[in-house]
């Protein structure tokens, strides 16, 4: 057993990091939209018990989660790791997990009693208004179920960011995977019995697990706890003050989904559902692409500015950008028009409210996938102030916007969506202008000159892509997955073709990796291999 920990801990290249990463990526929204649509297959979106209740009760404990602890797991607490482990002192390393895993335990178990005591009033009056005494009633029990998640997210995020530190990603990356099986077999499970309450029991049942799974990763590093909190040393200080930007930078985020889950409640029941599915779609190749890439990243940019190299650290942001860039474009075109096929896959029935919303998302799939990487930059540098002004902006303008477009007059529950793709977009041409203002040169002809190439591929791929769509249409009898799979995947792979073969006729570099791995195959499948007779 130890002989495998260490073997999974043994620390990897950055390509073979971030491969890592976009599977464990991929298999995690595999389970994350096959949750969902159990979740919609099995329970109502509409009634006394509909599946609002479910969505709405998970706001809150998230909103805790990443307002107070994510925001220093990401990019307040590892870059200081970084620095102790290029000086290769690993008990500065230890003490500063715990004292802050300590700190933050604490923090969270009083938010969590907190959560316990009032999830009644948090979700009447602040997630979802004027539910009915059965729906109240269930994300009431679900949100007591889960109120203590945020205090193992907590713990376990820290154990797994320590192991990212030292460029060790397995544990980090199959410890979640757990989670969203738990909730799918609570699904079987309780259906029958305790209908959507049981899906609270899974959550808290993957929460656990998942945290035993980062105990069991740590292992391998010879971690060793302290029970203090070092309010004394420096670093530890300084990581306390890094943390209020980037939490509240986190909050924000998770307060515009708070508040676009109170506005989808006032459209009526079934609204909330139609989002969070809408939404689910859209997520999923932002983390696939940009948070997997970007996590990967992290821990390099911190290394080459730890040790001075700020050329390097230039070189490897814009490499990364272009890839992020390269690899986004296509997959917004297929969501775009396979947006109808996507949504009645995920909620097996038609679903026309879903798909709608969807193709509003669209253009917050792009914004927000490369702001995944362009945030890093500046939190690589340790300055989380930045992306916490942005952040203020995009949460006075979503609102605004929400308010103005979400109204049963303009463009009802579209609207949000809408809102959410403006915001997204102003969020990451502030952020770009901010990056412009301290390094005019930061972005040089040769970027742009790739830019531009991949934006003309992808004109090409949106008429190959129309094309394969009015080939394949979304028939009222598409309904299996087989069926809906099959034309997906068609269009998909004719989209996929189109820019990939594109780019290596405009000479991009993002494709010759891709080219040179087919070359090496079709070299293994050809090679003679010589019989001795």
């Amino acid at each position: 057993m130890n002989r495998l920990i260490r073997r999974a801990n043994k620390k990897i290249s950055l390509s073979n990091a971030a491969t890592l990463l976009v599977v464990t990526s991929l298999l995690g929204q595999v389970l994350g939209f096959l949750r969902v649509k159990l979740v919609n297959g099995n329970f109502d979106y509409l009634g006394p018990n509909s599946t609002d209740a479910f969505f709405a009760a998970f706001k809150i404990p998230d909103f805790f989660y990443f307002t107070i602890a994510a925001g220093a797991l990401g990019v307040a607490f590892m870059p200081v790791l970084a620095d102790h482990l290029q000086k290769h002192d690993r008990k500065g390393v230890w003490g500063l997990s715990t004292s802050l895993m300590n700190f933050l335990a604490i923090i969270m178990f009083v938010i969590g009693a907190i959560i316990f005591i009032f999830a009644e009033q948090l979700i009447h009056n602040f997630v979802a208004p004027d539910l009915g005494p059965t729906q109240l009633h269930n994300a009431v029990t679900i949100m007591r179920l889960i109120a203590f998640n945020p205090l193992l997210f907590t713990i376990s995020g820290i154990l797994t960011s320590v192991q990212q530190t030292f460029g060790r990603f397995f544990f980090f990356a199959i410890a979640p995977l757990v989670y969203n099986t738990s909730i799918i077999i609570s699904i079987f499970v309780f259906k029958d019995n305790i209908g959507l309450i049981g899906l609270g029991i899974g959550a808290l049942i993957g929460a656990l697990l998942q945290l035993l799974i980062a105990i069991v990763g740590i292992s391998g590093l010879n971690f060793k706890y302290y029970k203090l909190i070092d309010f004394k040393a420096p670093d530890f200080r300084k990581i306390l003050r890094q943390l209020p930007p980037r939490s509240l930078d986190q909050g924000i985020t998770s307060l515009n989904s708070i508040v676009n889950t109170n506005f989808a409640r006032r459209l009526g029941t079934g609204n909330i559902t139609f989002y969070e599915n809408a939404f689910v779609l859209h997520t999923a190749p932002t983390l696939l692409i940009g948070t997997a890439i970007s996590t990967a990243v992290f821990p390099r940019f911190n290394e080459s500015l730890a040790k001075g190299k700020k050329a390097e650290f230039r070189k490897q942001f814009l490499q990364v950008l272009r890839v992020i860039i390269w690899i986004t474009t296509p997959v917004v075109v297929v969501c775009f028009f396979a947006r109808g096929y996507l949504a009645r896959i995920i909620f097996t029935q038609a679903a026309p409210e879903i798909a709608i919303v969807f193709g509003f998302l669209a253009g917050a799939i792009f914004f927000r996938t490369v702001y995944t990487i362009v945030s890093r930059y500046f939190y690589a540098q340790k300055d989380t102030w930045s992306p916490l002004v942005d952040s203020l902006f995009a949460i006075i303008l979503n609102f605004t916007l929400v308010s103005i477009l979400a109204r049963p007059s303009s463009y009802g529950i579209s609207g949000i969506a809408l809102a959410e793709s403006i915001v997204a977009g102003f969020q990451l041409l502030i952020l770009s202008l901010i990056m412009l203002y301290r390094d005019p040169k930061l972005f040089d002809r040769h970027f742009w000159g790739g830019v531009g190439r991949i934006f003309s591929i992808t004109g090409f791929t949106v008429v190959a892509t129309y094309i394969m769509v009015s080939i394949f249409p979304l028939q009222v009898t598409d309904v299996g997955f087989l069926s809906l799979g099959f034309k997906l995947a068609v269009i998909s792979a004719v989209a996929f073709s189109v820019h990939l073969s594109l780019s290596k006729l405009f000479g991009l570099e993002e494709a010759e990796p891709i080219f040179s791995k087919l070359k090496n195959i079709r070299k293994f499948m050809f090679k003679q291999i010589r019989v001795n007779v």
